[in-house]
């Protein structure tokens, strides 16, 4: 709605521009209203205000009373009903014979009265921004960490595997199986870790989900002293930390997983280090060129790659007719990106 002040002024402007020989459409073009409006802006005696803002409208009909509407809100903010929407009070009510307003209308009158919000103790749900964006170029500068559980015999029973994978070379550089999760557990794996790849004081970053240990104060008080920094994902969002959830895949998935459990702490134990062995130095990684972890972690993969990329060479030079197009790709991956926002995602 245009106010009576700009009304007149954009009746001076344009009775200013038609007595200068514009046309009267490109003046209304110009003020951004339409000619049929000056006109009836116009029509009278004297430019009036917007009678909508000023007309007396009568109430409808059926129109609650002011007691009506008191009423509701009174019933909403009892102390029996305070804590319950209306899609619970209405039929409350009427199990005891007592009808004042349909649902709708209930929720239309708290929201006049500013009172519709979530009732009780609950909290509204909070969007969680997406976590940090983190590029590893070489290794020893991003890492990612879990816990997961390894069965036992006994329902209800299990161990846990405390794991930490560098995820430009996806690989496994610490490990333990203990009893329970425990902060200051983490933070001992995560100083001897950090010590036997001599990363100390180096720009490193620790991902890691939202669970009690990795929120202890024990644990970040170690990263600080080691100088690691730490990054978490959103609370129950599995996708911030693929890294590791894809390792534990590879983990539980592998032909030699016990189905039946680990019958105890040091046969799990046992079992978790052959398979840190094999998946270290014997398993060819699929998104690292099918190089194991520790040739890609000492920097070997760059000329295992160009062995094989020669290799492909000389094959189709042998037999050109079997390549309708180039070789298959053997260049070394790039860096690897944790978490990367969705516009670096689609490039």
């Amino acid at each position: 709605m245009t106010s009576l002040p700009d009304r007149q002024k954009f009746v001076s402007w344009f009775e200013e521009a038609v007595a200068g020989g514009a046309r009267k459409a490109k003046a209304c073009s110009e003020l951004g209203v339409s000619l049929r409006t000056i006109q009836r802006w116009t029509g009278g005696e004297e430019i009036e205000a917007d009678a909508r803002t000023t007309t007396v409208r009568p109430s409808p009909a059926n129109a609650l009373t002011e007691q009506e509407r008191a009423g509701i809100l009174s019933v909403c903010n009892s102390s029996e009903f305070a804590s319950l929407p209306p899609s619970q009070i209405v039929p409350r009510l009427a199990d005891r014979g007592c009808y004042l307003a349909s649902e709708s209308t209930f929720y239309r009158v708290l929201r006049n009265a500013d009172q519709q919000h979530r009732r009780g103790r609950s909290h509204p749900p909070r969007r969680h921004v997406a976590p940090t964006t983190h590029v590893a170029t070489a290794a020893r500068q991003v890492w990612s960490w879990d816990i997961t559980y390894l069965p036992s015999p006994v329902r209800g029973k299990y161990y846990y595997l405390y794991l930490i994978e560098d995820i430009y070379s996806r690989k496994a550089v610490g490990w333990e199986v203990y009893e329970q999760e425990c902060g200051a557990m983490a933070a001992g794996l995560l100083q001897r870790a950090v010590q036997q790849e001599s990363c100390s004081h180096t720009p490193l970053v620790l991902h890691s989900d939202n669970g009690a240990p990795m929120k202890s104060s024990t644990l970040l008080s170690k990263m600080y002293e080691l100088g690691v920094t730490p990054s978490r994902g959103r609370p129950r969002v599995s996708n911030d930390n693929p890294y590791s959830e894809a390792l534990f895949r590879t983990l539980k998935y592998c032909p030699q997983w016990p189905v039946d459990g680990f019958d105890s702490l040091d046969s799990a134990r046992r079992w978790v280090m052959q398979f840190i062995d094999w998946y270290n130095d014997e398993h060819r990684h699929s998104r690292i060129r099918f190089v194991t972890p520790n040739e890609r972690h000492a920097g070997k993969d760059a000329d295992i790659l160009k062995q094989r990329h020669a290799l492909y060479l000389e094959a189709r030079r042998r037999h050109p007719e079997r390549w309708s197009r180039h070789t298959r790709n053997w260049q070394p991956m790039g860096s690897v990106s944790l978490n990367p926002s969705r516009i670096e995602a689609m490039t």
